[in-house]
Protein backbone atom coordinates (compact mmCIF):
# COMPACT_ATOMS: atom_id res chain seq x y z
CA UNK A 1 0.00 0.00 0.00
CA UNK A 2 1.51 3.38 -1.17
CA UNK A 3 2.14 5.73 1.60
CA UNK A 4 -0.54 8.57 0.06
CA UNK A 5 -2.54 5.76 -0.91
CA UNK A 6 -2.97 5.05 3.34
CA UNK A 7 -2.84 9.04 3.79
CA UNK A 8 -5.89 9.19 1.39
CA UNK A 9 -7.76 6.47 3.60
CA UNK A 10 -6.94 8.96 6.97
CA UNK A 11 -8.06 11.85 5.34
CA UNK A 12 -11.52 9.90 4.66
CA UNK A 13 -11.73 8.47 8.20
CA UNK A 14 -10.67 11.58 10.09
CA UNK A 15 -13.82 13.10 10.40
CA UNK A 16 -15.52 9.71 11.96
CA UNK A 17 -12.47 9.54 14.05
CA UNK A 18 -13.01 12.75 15.14
CA UNK A 19 -17.00 13.02 15.66
CA UNK A 20 -16.47 9.60 17.89
CA UNK A 21 -13.69 10.96 19.87
CA UNK A 22 -15.60 14.26 20.48
CA UNK A 23 -18.80 12.24 21.43
CA UNK A 24 -17.22 10.06 24.25
CA UNK A 25 -15.02 12.92 25.65
CA UNK A 26 -17.57 15.13 26.80
CA UNK A 27 -21.00 14.90 28.09
CA UNK A 28 -22.69 18.20 27.02
CA UNK A 29 -25.46 17.88 30.18
CA UNK A 30 -24.89 17.00 33.41
CA UNK A 31 -28.16 15.24 34.65
CA UNK A 32 -30.81 13.25 32.32
CA UNK A 33 -30.12 12.86 28.95
CA UNK A 34 -31.81 15.54 26.35
CA UNK A 35 -34.33 13.99 24.39
CA UNK A 36 -37.66 12.28 24.14
CA UNK A 37 -38.98 9.95 26.87
CA UNK A 38 -41.84 7.90 27.83
CA UNK A 39 -43.56 7.82 31.61
CA UNK A 40 -45.56 4.76 32.76
CA UNK A 41 -47.98 5.80 35.71
CA UNK A 42 -48.89 2.46 37.09
CA UNK A 43 -52.52 3.11 38.54
CA UNK A 44 -53.86 -0.45 39.33
CA UNK A 45 -50.90 -2.45 40.77
CA UNK A 46 -52.76 -5.66 39.97
CA UNK A 47 -53.78 -6.50 36.76
CA UNK A 48 -56.00 -9.10 37.41
CA UNK A 49 -58.34 -7.12 39.57
CA UNK A 50 -60.15 -4.64 37.17
CA UNK A 51 -60.94 -2.19 39.73
CA UNK A 52 -58.53 -0.61 42.17
CA UNK A 53 -60.95 -0.26 45.62
CA UNK A 54 -61.19 -4.15 44.27
CA UNK A 55 -64.86 -4.22 43.07
CA UNK A 56 -65.45 -6.03 40.15
CA UNK A 57 -67.00 -4.27 37.19
CA UNK A 58 -70.43 -5.26 35.68
CA UNK A 59 -70.14 -8.13 33.49
CA UNK A 60 -70.89 -6.22 30.76
CA UNK A 61 -67.58 -4.63 30.82
CA UNK A 62 -65.62 -7.39 31.17
CA UNK A 63 -62.84 -5.80 29.14
CA UNK A 64 -59.13 -7.04 28.06
CA UNK A 65 -56.78 -5.02 27.46
CA UNK A 66 -53.72 -7.01 27.70
CA UNK A 67 -52.33 -6.14 24.77
CA UNK A 68 -51.29 -2.35 25.52
CA UNK A 69 -52.33 -1.57 28.61
CA UNK A 70 -52.81 -3.60 31.76
CA UNK A 71 -53.73 -0.56 34.08
CA UNK A 72 -49.99 1.60 33.00
CA UNK A 73 -50.77 4.72 31.97
CA UNK A 74 -48.42 5.79 29.56
CA UNK A 75 -47.60 9.76 28.37
CA UNK A 76 -44.70 11.41 26.65
CA UNK A 77 -42.31 13.91 27.77
CA UNK A 78 -38.85 15.57 26.37
CA UNK A 79 -35.97 16.59 28.39
CA UNK A 80 -34.78 20.17 26.62
CA UNK A 81 -31.27 21.70 28.35
CA UNK A 82 -30.98 25.71 28.73
CA UNK A 83 -27.11 25.04 29.66
CA UNK A 84 -25.24 22.49 30.55
CA UNK A 85 -27.06 22.00 34.25
CA UNK A 86 -30.04 23.70 33.41
CA UNK A 87 -32.88 21.70 32.08
CA UNK A 88 -36.48 21.70 31.99
CA UNK A 89 -39.25 18.89 30.75
CA UNK A 90 -41.95 19.69 28.10
CA UNK A 91 -44.76 17.08 28.84
CA UNK A 92 -46.92 16.48 25.54
CA UNK A 93 -50.61 15.66 25.55
CA UNK A 94 -51.77 15.97 22.12
CA UNK A 95 -51.69 19.55 20.47
CA UNK A 96 -50.66 20.67 24.21
CA UNK A 97 -47.29 21.07 25.26
CA UNK A 98 -46.89 21.91 29.10
CA UNK A 99 -43.16 23.25 30.60
CA UNK A 100 -41.90 22.03 33.84
CA UNK A 101 -38.93 24.00 35.08
CA UNK A 102 -39.03 23.09 39.04
CA UNK A 103 -36.61 20.24 39.12
CA UNK A 104 -33.63 19.29 41.28
CA UNK A 105 -31.29 16.82 40.13
CA UNK A 106 -28.58 15.11 42.46
CA UNK A 107 -27.27 12.52 45.08
CA UNK A 108 -30.27 11.84 47.73
CA UNK A 109 -28.34 11.21 50.74
CA UNK A 110 -30.89 8.77 51.80
CA UNK A 111 -30.18 6.21 49.22
CA UNK A 112 -26.98 7.92 47.82
CA UNK A 113 -28.35 7.03 44.46
CA UNK A 114 -28.11 10.20 41.49
CA UNK A 115 -32.72 11.51 41.82
CA UNK A 116 -34.65 13.71 40.27
CA UNK A 117 -37.32 15.59 41.55
CA UNK A 118 -39.97 16.65 39.04
CA UNK A 119 -42.14 19.31 41.23
CA UNK A 120 -45.49 20.97 39.87
CA UNK A 121 -46.12 23.30 42.73
CA UNK A 122 -49.17 25.00 41.46
CA UNK A 123 -50.87 22.00 41.85
CA UNK A 124 -48.93 20.75 44.99
CA UNK A 125 -47.98 17.76 43.37
CA UNK A 126 -44.44 16.10 42.48
CA UNK A 127 -42.36 12.98 41.04
CA UNK A 128 -39.68 11.83 42.64
CA UNK A 129 -37.34 8.99 41.02
CA UNK A 130 -33.94 7.39 40.68
CA UNK A 131 -32.23 7.80 37.70
CA UNK A 132 -29.84 5.17 36.39
CA UNK A 133 -29.05 3.99 33.28
CA UNK A 134 -31.51 5.94 31.07
CA UNK A 135 -34.39 5.00 33.51
CA UNK A 136 -36.33 6.56 35.82
CA UNK A 137 -38.04 5.06 38.92
CA UNK A 138 -40.09 6.74 41.50
CA UNK A 139 -43.25 7.88 42.32
CA UNK A 140 -45.66 10.45 41.87
CA UNK A 141 -46.77 11.71 45.13
CA UNK A 142 -50.26 13.97 45.36
CA UNK A 143 -49.66 16.35 48.70
CA UNK A 144 -53.38 17.24 49.00
CA UNK A 145 -54.52 13.51 48.61
CA UNK A 146 -54.02 11.61 52.16
CA UNK A 147 -50.96 8.94 51.44
CA UNK A 148 -51.63 9.71 47.46
CA UNK A 149 -48.54 8.17 45.54
CA UNK A 150 -48.32 5.90 42.36
CA UNK A 151 -45.24 3.69 41.08
CA UNK A 152 -43.76 6.41 38.33
CA UNK A 153 -41.31 4.69 35.10
CA UNK A 154 -39.67 6.26 32.72
CA UNK A 155 -37.40 5.52 29.84
CA UNK A 156 -35.18 7.58 27.43
CA UNK A 157 -34.86 7.54 23.75
CA UNK A 158 -38.60 5.97 23.27
CA UNK A 159 -41.33 8.25 21.82
CA UNK A 160 -44.39 6.22 21.27
CA UNK A 161 -47.49 6.44 24.19
CA UNK A 162 -48.92 3.35 24.50
CA UNK A 163 -47.50 0.75 21.92
CA UNK A 164 -45.11 0.66 18.58
CA UNK A 165 -48.26 -1.60 17.01
CA UNK A 166 -50.22 -0.82 14.25
CA UNK A 167 -53.32 -2.75 13.51
CA UNK A 168 -55.76 -1.43 11.35
CA UNK A 169 -58.40 0.09 12.74
CA UNK A 170 -61.74 -1.37 12.49
CA UNK A 171 -63.21 2.17 11.81
CA UNK A 172 -62.46 5.82 11.88
CA UNK A 173 -63.80 7.31 15.33
CA UNK A 174 -63.82 10.85 14.13
CA UNK A 175 -66.58 13.14 15.45
CA UNK A 176 -69.19 13.63 17.68
CA UNK A 177 -69.99 10.90 20.40
CA UNK A 178 -72.76 11.02 22.57
CA UNK A 179 -71.05 9.30 25.66
CA UNK A 180 -72.20 8.61 29.68
CA UNK A 181 -70.22 7.63 32.38
CA UNK A 182 -70.94 6.03 35.16
CA UNK A 183 -69.18 5.58 38.45
CA UNK A 184 -69.37 3.00 41.12
CA UNK A 185 -72.23 4.60 42.65
CA UNK A 186 -74.37 4.12 39.62
CA UNK A 187 -75.10 7.46 38.71
CA UNK A 188 -74.84 8.08 35.60
CA UNK A 189 -72.97 11.53 34.30
CA UNK A 190 -73.72 13.14 30.61
CA UNK A 191 -70.42 13.72 28.06
CA UNK A 192 -69.61 14.61 24.50
CA UNK A 193 -66.33 13.10 23.16
CA UNK A 194 -65.03 14.68 20.38
CA UNK A 195 -62.01 12.81 18.50
CA UNK A 196 -59.52 13.25 15.50
CA UNK A 197 -58.36 10.06 14.15
CA UNK A 198 -55.38 10.19 11.63
CA UNK A 199 -54.57 6.52 10.46
CA UNK A 200 -53.38 4.54 14.39
CA UNK A 201 -53.36 7.88 16.03
CA UNK A 202 -56.15 9.38 18.26
CA UNK A 203 -56.83 12.96 19.93
CA UNK A 204 -59.41 14.25 21.58
CA UNK A 205 -61.26 14.93 24.51
CA UNK A 206 -64.50 14.57 26.69
CA UNK A 207 -66.96 17.44 27.81
CA UNK A 208 -69.07 17.28 30.60
CA UNK A 209 -71.54 19.79 32.18
CA UNK A 210 -68.26 20.18 34.88
CA UNK A 211 -65.56 20.79 32.49
CA UNK A 212 -63.52 18.74 29.73
CA UNK A 213 -61.15 16.45 30.27
CA UNK A 214 -58.48 18.62 28.83
CA UNK A 215 -56.30 16.91 25.84
CA UNK A 216 -56.03 13.41 25.41
CA UNK A 217 -53.68 11.59 23.12
CA UNK A 218 -53.68 8.00 22.25
CA UNK A 219 -54.07 4.99 19.98
CA UNK A 220 -57.14 2.73 18.32
CA UNK A 221 -55.61 -1.13 17.75
CA UNK A 222 -58.13 -3.46 15.74
CA UNK A 223 -61.17 -2.43 18.01
CA UNK A 224 -59.66 -1.10 20.56
CA UNK A 225 -59.00 2.84 21.49
CA UNK A 226 -56.78 3.98 24.29
CA UNK A 227 -56.41 7.22 25.37
CA UNK A 228 -54.06 9.51 28.36
CA UNK A 229 -53.07 12.37 29.76
CA UNK A 230 -50.85 13.67 32.71
CA UNK A 231 -50.44 17.31 33.42
CA UNK A 232 -49.05 16.99 36.96
CA UNK A 233 -53.16 16.91 38.27
CA UNK A 234 -54.90 14.69 36.94
CA UNK A 235 -53.56 11.21 35.30
CA UNK A 236 -56.77 9.63 32.92
CA UNK A 237 -56.96 6.76 31.39
CA UNK A 238 -59.61 5.42 28.87
CA UNK A 239 -59.90 2.24 27.41
CA UNK A 240 -62.66 1.08 25.03
CA UNK A 241 -64.01 -1.57 22.83
CA UNK A 242 -65.57 -1.14 19.57
CA UNK A 243 -68.67 -3.08 19.64
CA UNK A 244 -69.86 -4.72 16.25
CA UNK A 245 -72.82 -2.20 16.40
CA UNK A 246 -69.91 0.89 15.70
CA UNK A 247 -71.06 1.69 19.35
CA UNK A 248 -68.36 1.95 22.32
CA UNK A 249 -68.16 0.73 25.98
CA UNK A 250 -65.18 1.22 28.24
CA UNK A 251 -63.64 2.14 31.18
CA UNK A 252 -62.08 5.61 32.72
CA UNK A 253 -59.78 5.70 35.72
CA UNK A 254 -58.70 8.86 37.35
CA UNK A 255 -55.26 8.20 38.85
CA UNK A 256 -55.83 5.25 41.40
CA UNK A 257 -58.94 6.97 43.20
CA UNK A 258 -62.01 6.12 40.62
CA UNK A 259 -62.99 4.49 38.18
CA UNK A 260 -66.05 4.09 36.25
CA UNK A 261 -67.47 2.81 33.10
CA UNK A 262 -68.64 4.64 30.04
CA UNK A 263 -70.79 4.06 26.61
CA UNK A 264 -70.96 5.41 23.59
CA UNK A 265 -72.85 5.94 20.37
CA UNK A 266 -71.65 8.30 17.34
CA UNK A 267 -74.11 11.51 17.04
CA UNK A 268 -73.29 14.50 15.01
CA UNK A 269 -75.72 16.86 17.35
CA UNK A 270 -74.35 15.59 20.59
CA UNK A 271 -74.85 18.14 23.17
CA UNK A 272 -75.11 18.94 26.87
CA UNK A 273 -77.29 21.37 28.76
CA UNK A 274 -77.01 25.36 28.58
CA UNK A 275 -74.21 26.20 30.91
CA UNK A 276 -75.97 29.40 32.25
CA UNK A 277 -78.90 27.51 33.36
CA UNK A 278 -77.17 24.81 35.78
CA UNK A 279 -76.49 27.48 38.79
CA UNK A 280 -78.57 30.47 39.98
CA UNK A 281 -79.04 32.58 42.82
CA UNK A 282 -81.95 30.62 45.04
CA UNK A 283 -85.53 32.63 45.90
CA UNK A 284 -85.49 34.61 48.87
CA UNK A 285 -82.31 36.15 48.10
CA UNK A 286 -80.93 39.54 45.93
CA UNK A 287 -77.36 39.36 45.58
CA UNK A 288 -73.94 37.80 46.26
CA UNK A 289 -72.49 37.82 49.84
CA UNK A 290 -69.25 36.53 51.70
CA UNK A 291 -66.16 37.39 53.45
CA UNK A 292 -63.18 35.35 53.42
CA UNK A 293 -59.54 35.33 54.24
CA UNK A 294 -57.00 35.87 51.43
CA UNK A 295 -53.54 34.93 50.54
CA UNK A 296 -52.59 36.82 53.77
CA UNK A 297 -55.04 35.99 55.78
CA UNK A 298 -56.76 39.38 55.54
CA UNK A 299 -60.95 39.02 55.25
CA UNK A 300 -61.84 40.61 51.96
CA UNK A 301 -65.45 40.90 51.21
CA UNK A 302 -67.50 41.48 47.97
CA UNK A 303 -69.21 44.38 49.82
CA UNK A 304 -65.50 46.09 49.98
CA UNK A 305 -65.10 49.44 48.14
CA UNK A 306 -62.74 48.20 45.50
CA UNK A 307 -66.15 46.37 44.15
CA UNK A 308 -68.53 48.55 44.15
CA UNK A 309 -70.12 50.26 40.96
CA UNK A 310 -68.40 48.25 39.14
CA UNK A 311 -68.63 44.97 37.12
CA UNK A 312 -67.30 41.77 38.89
CA UNK A 313 -66.96 38.28 38.13
CA UNK A 314 -66.46 35.90 41.01
CA UNK A 315 -64.87 32.76 40.19
CA UNK A 316 -65.48 29.68 42.53
CA UNK A 317 -62.09 27.10 41.93
CA UNK A 318 -59.99 24.72 43.59
CA UNK A 319 -55.87 24.94 42.95
CA UNK A 320 -56.00 21.58 42.30
CA UNK A 321 -58.37 21.52 39.43
CA UNK A 322 -56.70 21.84 36.11
CA UNK A 323 -60.05 22.94 34.33
CA UNK A 324 -59.57 25.99 36.91
CA UNK A 325 -56.17 26.56 35.48
CA UNK A 326 -57.55 26.93 32.29
CA UNK A 327 -60.00 28.96 33.19
CA UNK A 328 -57.87 31.56 35.32
CA UNK A 329 -54.90 31.66 32.43
CA UNK A 330 -57.92 33.00 30.10
CA UNK A 331 -59.27 35.46 32.60
CA UNK A 332 -55.55 36.43 33.35
CA UNK A 333 -54.79 36.65 29.71
CA UNK A 334 -57.81 38.10 29.32
CA UNK A 335 -57.17 41.28 32.18
CA UNK A 336 -53.42 41.56 30.40
CA UNK A 337 -54.97 42.07 27.24
CA UNK A 338 -57.36 44.91 28.26
CA UNK A 339 -55.04 47.12 31.02
CA UNK A 340 -58.48 49.61 30.69
CA UNK A 341 -61.08 47.81 31.43
CA UNK A 342 -62.57 48.39 35.01
CA UNK A 343 -63.53 45.13 35.47
CA UNK A 344 -62.67 43.37 38.97
CA UNK A 345 -62.24 39.40 39.47
CA UNK A 346 -62.60 37.62 42.69
CA UNK A 347 -61.34 34.41 43.14
CA UNK A 348 -63.00 31.82 45.75
CA UNK A 349 -60.81 28.79 46.42
CA UNK A 350 -62.03 25.51 48.08
CA UNK A 351 -59.17 23.44 48.89
CA UNK A 352 -58.51 19.56 49.46
CA UNK A 353 -55.94 20.74 52.34
CA UNK A 354 -58.42 20.78 55.46
CA UNK A 355 -55.56 22.69 57.43
CA UNK A 356 -55.71 26.36 56.77
CA UNK A 357 -51.92 27.09 56.74
CA UNK A 358 -51.62 24.42 54.27
CA UNK A 359 -54.35 25.97 52.30
CA UNK A 360 -53.24 28.91 51.98
CA UNK A 361 -49.78 28.18 50.96
CA UNK A 362 -51.16 26.43 48.22
CA UNK A 363 -53.31 29.68 47.11
CA UNK A 364 -50.05 31.65 47.40
CA UNK A 365 -48.28 29.12 45.29
CA UNK A 366 -50.91 29.41 42.79
CA UNK A 367 -51.37 33.28 42.61
CA UNK A 368 -47.42 33.51 42.08
CA UNK A 369 -47.12 30.72 39.78
CA UNK A 370 -49.71 32.31 37.29
CA UNK A 371 -49.25 35.70 37.82
CA UNK A 372 -52.95 36.46 38.80
CA UNK A 373 -53.36 40.66 39.52
CA UNK A 374 -56.11 39.64 41.87
CA UNK A 375 -57.41 38.90 45.54
CA UNK A 376 -58.02 34.77 45.50
CA UNK A 377 -59.37 33.91 48.53
CA UNK A 378 -59.85 30.57 51.26
CA UNK A 379 -63.65 30.01 50.90
CA UNK A 380 -63.66 26.47 52.48
CA UNK A 381 -62.91 22.71 51.52
CA UNK A 382 -63.25 20.97 48.12
CA UNK A 383 -66.37 18.72 48.55
CA UNK A 384 -69.25 20.91 47.50
CA UNK A 385 -72.13 19.55 49.72
CA UNK A 386 -69.61 21.57 52.26
CA UNK A 387 -68.72 24.30 49.96
CA UNK A 388 -72.52 24.73 49.10
CA UNK A 389 -72.67 26.22 52.66
CA UNK A 390 -70.16 29.03 51.94
CA UNK A 391 -72.12 30.04 49.63
CA UNK A 392 -76.20 29.53 50.49
CA UNK A 393 -77.75 31.67 48.33
CA UNK A 394 -76.80 29.36 45.40
CA UNK A 395 -78.76 26.53 44.47
CA UNK A 396 -75.55 24.35 44.79
CA UNK A 397 -71.88 24.35 43.88
CA UNK A 398 -72.11 21.77 40.86
CA UNK A 399 -68.71 22.61 39.37
CA UNK A 400 -65.23 23.29 39.79
CA UNK A 401 -65.30 26.26 37.95
CA UNK A 402 -68.21 28.28 37.94
CA UNK A 403 -67.92 32.20 37.23
CA UNK A 404 -70.60 34.24 38.98
CA UNK A 405 -71.14 37.93 36.64
CA UNK A 406 -72.37 41.02 38.04
CA UNK A 407 -73.10 43.80 37.12
CA UNK A 408 -72.23 47.65 38.67
CA UNK A 409 -75.42 47.54 40.63
CA UNK A 410 -74.19 44.68 42.61
CA UNK A 411 -76.79 42.33 40.77
CA UNK A 412 -75.67 38.78 39.64
CA UNK A 413 -77.08 38.83 35.70
CA UNK A 414 -74.93 35.75 34.73
CA UNK A 415 -73.34 32.20 36.52
CA UNK A 416 -71.42 29.78 33.96
CA UNK A 417 -71.23 26.57 35.07
CA UNK A 418 -67.91 24.48 34.24
CA UNK A 419 -65.64 25.41 31.49
CA UNK A 420 -64.96 24.02 27.60
CA UNK A 421 -61.41 24.63 27.73
CA UNK A 422 -59.07 25.08 24.59
CA UNK A 423 -58.72 21.15 24.00
CA UNK A 424 -62.67 21.39 22.97
CA UNK A 425 -64.58 22.55 19.98
CA UNK A 426 -66.70 25.09 22.53
CA UNK A 427 -63.74 27.26 23.35
CA UNK A 428 -63.86 29.62 20.52
CA UNK A 429 -67.60 30.37 21.21
CA UNK A 430 -66.96 30.30 24.74
CA UNK A 431 -64.62 33.53 24.10
CA UNK A 432 -67.10 34.93 21.89
CA UNK A 433 -70.09 34.95 24.46
CA UNK A 434 -67.64 36.01 27.57
CA UNK A 435 -66.50 39.12 25.84
CA UNK A 436 -70.09 40.13 25.07
CA UNK A 437 -71.06 39.48 28.48
CA UNK A 438 -68.18 41.91 29.92
CA UNK A 439 -69.70 44.70 26.87
CA UNK A 440 -73.21 44.18 28.59
CA UNK A 441 -72.03 44.33 32.12
CA UNK A 442 -69.92 47.14 31.34
CA UNK A 443 -72.43 49.28 29.47
CA UNK A 444 -74.57 52.27 30.89
CA UNK A 445 -77.26 49.64 30.83
CA UNK A 446 -76.66 46.18 32.51
CA UNK A 447 -79.98 45.11 32.13
CA UNK A 448 -79.55 43.84 28.58
CA UNK A 449 -77.83 41.18 29.50
CA UNK A 450 -80.80 39.57 30.52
Amino acid sequence: MTHNYKKLIFLSLFPLLLLQSCFVADQPFRGIPPGPWRGILTLVPDPVSPNPKGQPLPEKVNLTFEEVSSGQLPFNFEVKYKNEDEFYLEILNGDEVIEITDIKYGVDRKTAKDTVWINFPIFDSYIKGIYEGNLIQGYWVVNNRENYQIPFTARFGQDHRFTTLKKAPKMDISGTWETTFTDESGTPEAAVGEFVQNGNEVTGTFLTETGDYRFLEGTIQDNKLYLSCFDGAHAFLFEAKIREDSTMIGSFLSGNHYKAIWEAKYSPNASLRDPTELTFIKEGYDKLTFSFPNTEGKIVSLSDEVYQGKPTIVQILGTWCPNCRDETKFLVNYLKEHPDLDLQIISLAFERHKDKEKALSALQRYKSGMNIPYEILLAGESDKTEAAKSLPMLNHILSYPTMIFIDKNGNVRKIHTGFSGPATSKYEAFIKEFEQTIDQLSSEDPKKII
